[in-house]
């Protein structure tokens, strides 16, 4: 098999806007510790505002860093979203599936895990 995308010793790093919902594992945030927005908000309510800041982003209209400090439910918000380097198995998998799928560069569809509804931006 070759170390081409998603071989063994390959890291990548990424940045995302992690948007919570009441399906979400754990239901606070630095933004909402005790969890009341959060288990009110349905899967398709997260998805729709996570959608509408991708869409920002896309377009220019914004810049991912500073969406993610303002509307991110990760506590990596304050760092503009930036999760570090992380190799195979250390992320939740359909995160790590789509992060490695990314180009340096590429933005993801959303990606739904068990911590919510998320948008990856790989940065390398």
């Amino acid at each position: 098999m070759s170390s081409a995308a998603g071989g063994d010793g390959e890291t990548v790093r990424a940045s995302h806007i992690l948007i919570k919902h009441q399906g979400s594992r754990r239901k606070a945030s630095w933004k909402d510790p005790d969890g009341r927005i959060i288990s009110a908000t349905t899967r398709a309510d997260a998805a729709a505002r996570l959608l509408d800041l991708r869409n920002q982003i896309l377009s220019g209209q914004a810049n991912f860093a500073d969406l993610a400090a303002r509307h991110s439910d990760c506590s990596s918000a304050r760092r503009g979203g930036d999760l570090g380097t992380f190799g195979r198995k250390q992320m939740q998998k359909p995160f790590e599936d789509a992060t490695y799928a990314l180009k340096v560069g590429e933005l993801s569809e959303i990606v739904d895990t068990d911590s919510g509804v998320h948008v990856i931006l790989r940065t390398a």
